[in-house]
């Protein structure tokens, strides 16, 4: 159960209405310099400067997101997907789609209440969703169309999909200035071990007509 603050749990018992909106906050990895980079967005007409878990954030509105679907609460690990349509004609849109590695880069997305009279934040936004970017479809709008981009996301508990790396192998451990702990990585298991034992080999070819020696193992003085 979500708790809230105190001014937002007096305005839903006055039941005079609210205005909400959405904020989306996606981190990115830029092409060109290979750093980590921000980018908000919100359903509000206007640039929205705001304060959210001591960091300040600068929304971009103007139309920006156009439609995102409901998203809903529930209990386990299901990995839930959702859909954001954004406006292709933003420059920050096309800049997102061509100049940043999306590809399970993360995301937020806050609910911010306003009072429908004044238009004030009633409280600080919070965060109905946590997740990554799954795949983003930019597509090309028609003559006299408005063009989209659909994001795709999904939501945290996609990271207990995840396979691992292949980085123990001799080959990858060699590239840590020749390292070579792994060198006999792929035969571990198979050549026998003994400990507190006298191993005997049995002969390789046993004469025609004889028995071969077993391997005798017997402990060490």
């Amino acid at each position: 159960m979500r708790v809230f603050d105190s001014g937002t749990s007096a305005a839903f018992a006055a039941r005079d209405g609210l205005a909400a909106h959405r904020l989306v906050w996606i981190t990115a990895r830029n092409r060109s310099s290979g750093l980590l980079e921000t980018l908000g967005l919100w359903s509000g007409e206007d640039d929205l400067a705001v304060t959210i878990g001591g960091q300040a954030r600068t929304y971009t509105g103007a139309g920006a997101l156009l439609e995102a679907e409901p998203v809903t609460a529930g209990a386990g690990l299901e990995v839930r997907t959702y859909r954001l349509r954004l406006a292709a004609v933003a420059p920050e849109v096309e800049d997102l789609a061509k100049g940043y590695e999306t590809r399970f880069a993360p995301v937020e997305i806050h609910r911010a209440l306003f009072d429908p009279a004044s238009r004030a934040l009633l409280a600080e936004p919070h965060r109905v969703f946590s997740g990554f970017i799954n795949g983003l479809d930019f597509g090309t709008a028609e003559p006299g169309g408005l063009g989209t981009c659909t994001l795709e996301l999904v939501s945290e508990t996609r990271v207990l999909t995840r396979r691992l790396a292949s980085k123990k192998s001799d080959e990858s451990q060699q590239r840590r200035s020749g390292d070579r702990f792994r060198r006999y990585g792929n035969i571990s298991g198979v050549v026998p071990v003994y400990w507190g034992e006298l191993r005997v080999e049995a002969p390789a070819d046993p004469a025609p007509g004889g028995s071969s020696v077993p391997d005798r193992r017997e402990p060490t003085k």
